[in-house]
């Protein structure tokens, strides 16, 4: 979708050059008449010298423009082809605009100058560390209109907060057997190794969403709730059957990456942090490029520095595509096929 609009962009860019050229003709017409019957020829040469050699520079510069933009056409499809990128990890806050619609679509109009055909959202438009079960319905009320306005473009995940199981498991039903959200967020209410989860993770697993748990490994502590990799390690290796991913995996991604290592129902999630050399290479060298996928975190990071981690890596492009968005499509097909959604 996103690189037809762009070779439509193109087409329209061309036919206006076109018309340019063809009023240029015109004019070129009519003032020729019109000098058939002013001055004598010998009066006006220097000046029809001029005006003839000024338009045959600028036939030459939109000849130059045209075929700039057949390039750039060409480029985007390349481009386009190499990668189709889904983005596992953004969010709603720290983005311009007063509805939940305008906020995605804001971040959409981010995400297509770099390249990105699907964003995933989660969380609302407050964020609250340990929300109530009305604050929770309420992010998640404000994710179900985003996402339900560009249904081609973005997915949901329920954001749940296993203090208050049922109400989590109301709105897991809610919002993924009845809804179109197509996984959970778990943030920092309860650290996620705590036996609260285990209804919530059995119940999405039922459904087949997958569930992003945030790890963080802060030298200055943990925030109470806030969970690590390896709590999460804890978590996975309960539930064989459940698909999680380490959100930021971890932070400290050099502990964060072997503290999962072991279970292979866990993808490490790149996005967060600074884009430094090493960590993506990492990832695909001790868990294997399918277990490794690219987010953003966006509105807190912006889509090009995290996007930096994979395309700056020093990885073959087979890796790369499937870091981009083919193993965030085939974990997802699972759940997009109960719903009857295609995942491309």
């Amino acid at each position: 979708m996103q690189r037809r609009n762009q070779i439509v962009l193109v087409v329209v860019l061309v036919f206006v050059i076109e018309n340019l050229e063809i009023e240029d003709e015109d004019e070129k017409e009519d003032e020729e008449d019109e000098s058939s019957q002013d001055a004598p020829k010998q009066e006006c040469f220097p000046w029809r010298l001029g005006v003839l050699v000024l338009r045959e520079l600028a036939c030459f510069v939109l000849a130059l423009v045209r075929g700039f933009v057949l390039w750039l056409a060409r480029i985007i499809d390349r481009m386009g082809s190499r990668f189709e990128i889904w983005d596992a990890h953004c969010h709603l806050s720290g983005v311009p605009g007063d509805t939940p619609e305008a906020r995605l679509g804001k971040l959409l109009e981010y995400a297509d100058r770099m390249g990105i055909a699907r964003l995933c959202v989660f969380m609302g438009l407050k964020w609250n560390y340990d929300p109530s079960p009305e604050t929770m319905r309420q992010e998640n009320d404000d994710v179900l209109r985003a996402i339900r306005a560009f249904p081609d473009r973005a997915f949901g995940y329920v954001y749940l907060n296993p203090k208050h199981t049922q109400a989590s498991l109301d709105e897991l039903n809610r919002c993924v057997r009845d809804g179109p959200m197509v996984g959970v967020k778990l943030w920092v209410a309860q650290r996620c190794n705590a036996p609260e989860l285990d209804p919530l993770v059995a119940r999405a697993t039922e459904l087949k969403a997958l569930i992003l748990q945030h790890t963080w490994i802060k030298v200055t502590d943990n925030l109470p709730g806030e969970s690590t990799p390896m709590d999460l390690a804890e978590l996975a290796a309960r539930h064989p059957q459940a698909t999680f991913l380490c959100g930021h995996t971890g932070g400290d991604w050099e502990v964060g990456i072997r503290a999962i290592r072991p279970l292979k129902n866990i993808f490490a999630d790149l996005c967060g942090g600074d884009p430094v050399a090493g960590f993506t290479e990492m990832a695909v060298r001790e868990l294997g490029a399918e277990r490794v996928l690219y987010g953003s975190d966006a509105g807190g990071r912006s889509f090009a520095s995290q996007l930096a981690k994979v395309f700056g890596a020093d990885l073959p492009e087979s890796a790369k595509r499937l870091i981009l968005g083919e193993n965030f499509k085939r974990l997802l097909r699972p759940i997009l096929r109960e719903k009857g959604i295609k995942p491309s």
